[in-house]
């Protein structure tokens, strides 16, 4: 008998996974990710590229299936995906897994929750099907870890490797919720594969293509699981085959022992790190060491200067090109300036350390930052390039106008199994991201289903809360 297909084995390790199989601590981790994005979506309505997607998905009809966080009536399950995964990205703070450098919820938990209240899906039915999609996308993206590299073969090739795997674990999620066996699964990925995509080109210079690309991978990951479902099937060499995900994505280089060694046994959902900071994750390490700083007494208005060490791979991403990373534009430039991260720490905000009011486009261009990130050099740090990427560590030092040196190292993120955020600090992040838009009375009723959503017998009931609320 021939060997089994790697989607076959994932499509049997979705098919057999049961919510009472499930290791408690992925069902709490499962939990906490959902109130998360929730209140990432209910943040991200202050974008205008927030209205655009509600616009979008409203201006297309169909039957009403799904609801959009903020969006109010029901739409087409597919397009419920697509504006929750836009919004969950948008803020750059949803969680983040390492070394894939994915950020698997905002695409996979989307998928699900459209695909739960199209199937009227209980709460256990949904957290098993998004840790069952959330290990798929964070296997697939392990298996294009390059360890000599240190890094993400889909990022060498231009890729977002959240939207390609996203697409696929999101689709495996979707395809559980909508009653699909192992065969069904199977073909699920095959087809979700052609409809795979994400270039990572605005990381660098800009735009906001980015924030449309977890919705597209939720959008993406539904459509394939209803296509499945009326008659559609996938290539059962799909992963492997001579044109096939891997080669496509990776040249044929692959770590099929990250799809395959403990799989059903050792999860991968609870490492996943959950962000504190809403800015690119590669900056995060810096706002820590930059409040350090500030915590050992340097005074922001008597710097010099400032030379922030971080792991070389990412300087591209949040030192490169220098100029602009020093004079960012927008608040969504900001969240990808180690210049700017730096600038933030030093002077103090809100939320865990640094919030969502720092990242404005007003305090972008404020003076008193412009004038600290023009003293900013972000260079690499070998220590910290040794890491990499299993933590994004940072160095930071100054010299002040007194000619005293300080210096203060973070080489465990804050967040991840090393620092993990505390059950009240992830409250918190939920709290101040509903903050203005959903009344306390119902960001608590929020925060309470989603602790216990394996009671619930219809998912349903935790999106009606936050179907509609205020906009300011």
């Amino acid at each position: 008998m021939a060997e089994p297909t790697l989607a076959a084995r994932l499509a049997g390790f979705a098919a057999e996974t049961t919510y009472a199989t499930l290791p408690d601590d992925v069902v709490d981790s499962v939990r906490k990710r959902v109130l998360d994005i929730v209140g990432l979506c209910v943040a991200a309505h202050r974008l205008p590229t927030s209205q655009a997607i509600l616009d979008y998905v409203r201006d297309q009809g169909g039957r009403p299936q799904a609801r959009v966080v903020g969006g109010g009536p029901r739409v087409p399950a597919a397009l419920a995906a697509l504006a929750n995964g836009v919004l969950a990205h948008s803020l750059d703070y949803d969680d983040t897994h390492l070394p894939s450098v994915l950020h698997p919820s905002a695409p996979v938990v989307p998928a699900a929750l459209a695909a739960a209240e199209l199937a009227g899906a209980s709460g256990r039915d949904t957290i098993r099907a998004i840790a069952v999609g959330l290990e798929v996308c964070v296997r697939l993206g392990m298996a294009g870890y390059d360890p000599e590299a240190g890094n993400s073969t889909f990022f060498e090739h231009g890729q977002h490797a959240t939207s390609i795997c996203g697409t696929m674990g999101g689709a495996v999620a979707a395809a559980l919720l909508l009653g699909q066996s192992r065969d069904g699964v199977l073909d699920v990925l095959g087809v979700a594969a052609s409809t795979a995509s994400g270039i990572i080109e605005g990381n660098r210079t800009g735009g906001t293509v980015k924030r449309l690309h977890c919705g597209w991978a939720a959008h993406s990951a539904v459509t394939a699981a209803d296509l499945v479902r009326r008659g559609f099937t996938g290539p059962p060499t799909v992963l492997e085959g001579r044109f096939g995900f891997f080669e496509a994505f990776l040249h044929g280089r692959y770590a099929a022992a990250e799809i395959t060694e403990g799989l059903g046994s050792a999860w991968s959902v609870p490492g996943i790190f959950f962000k504190p900071y809403p800015a690119n994750h590669f900056t995060h390490a810096a706002i820590d060491a930059a409040i350090g700083l500030r915590e050992q007494g340097l005074d922001p208005a008597r710097v010099e200067r400032l030379t922030l060490g971080v792991p070389a791979p990412v300087i591209r991403t949040i030192g490169q090109p220098i100029e602009a990373k020093r004079a960012p534009e927008t608040g969504y430039q900001a969240q990808f300036s180690g210049p700017y991260a730096v600038a933030a720490g030093l002077l103090g905000g809100g939320g865990l350390g640094v919030g969502l009011a720092d990242f404005t486009d007003d305090l972008a261009r404020d003076p008193l930052r412009r004038e600290l990130m023009a003293k900013v050099d972000v260079v690499p740090d070998e220590r910290a390039t040794k890491i990499f990427p299993h933590q994004f560590p940072a160095v930071l030092r100054a010299r002040d106008l007194d000619g005293r040196e300080w210096s203060q190292e973070v080489l465990v993120n804050r967040g991840g199994p090393g620092r993990p955020l505390s059950a009240d600090e992830l409250a918190l992040k939920f709290r101040d991201n509903a903050a203005g838009r959903l009344p306390e009375s119902t960001a608590g009723a929020v925060a309470a289903l989603a602790g216990r959503l394996e009671d619930l017998d219809d998912v349903g009931e935790l999106l009606a809360l936050v179907a509609d609320f205020d906009r300011p």
